[in-house]
């Protein structure tokens, strides 16, 4: 059974492929979810294969952006970073279903500061030493997110 963290970044999700079209081949209707724990990203193009990561966090103002965005595994995000692999990111912050908003940032607009490696879990978590890592927004120069929805 999901989570409220899962069913929510599956709202997330669903918004995006819904109300956006593709940032490179401009078509609507193309994006598609992929399965879930797909590595640093959840949407793909069925059209031209483009791929993007999307983070849903509740806010009760949907037109005001965070200074911070939790990510996933750091592990993973690491060693793309280490290849300078960046993936476009969709924002999306969500009171309801018809109160949210969606941001768009390019992945040539990321750098590795972006990218903050929490602190391990403890060993006595039940997914212990898995670390984590935050998106820190506000090492973005000249604020490069747009809103697109």
């Amino acid at each position: 059974m999901p989570t409220e963290k899962q069913k929510l970044g599956e709202i997330g999700e669903n918004l995006v492929t819904t109300e956006c079209f593709c940032p490179k081949c401009k078509r609507s209707n193309t994006l598609r979810r992929l399965p879930p724990n797909f590595k640093c990203a959840d949407i793909i193009c069925d059209f031209c294969g483009y791929l993007a990561q999307v983070k849903t966090k509740r806010k009760a103002i949907v037109d005001d952006l965070p200074k911070t965005i939790l990510g996933a595994a750091w592990g993973v995000q690491k060693e793309r970073l280490d290849s300078a692999i960046y993936m476009p990111l969709f924002i999306v912050l969500y009171k309801s279903k018809d109160q949210y908003g969606i941001y768009y940032l390019s992945a040539d607009l990321q750098m590795p500061e972006l990218f903050v490696p929490r602190k391990p879990l403890s060993e006595n978590a039940q997914r212990a030493g898995w670390q984590g890592f935050y998106y820190d927004l506000s090492k973005l120069d000249g604020n490069p997110i747009v809103r697109v929805v």
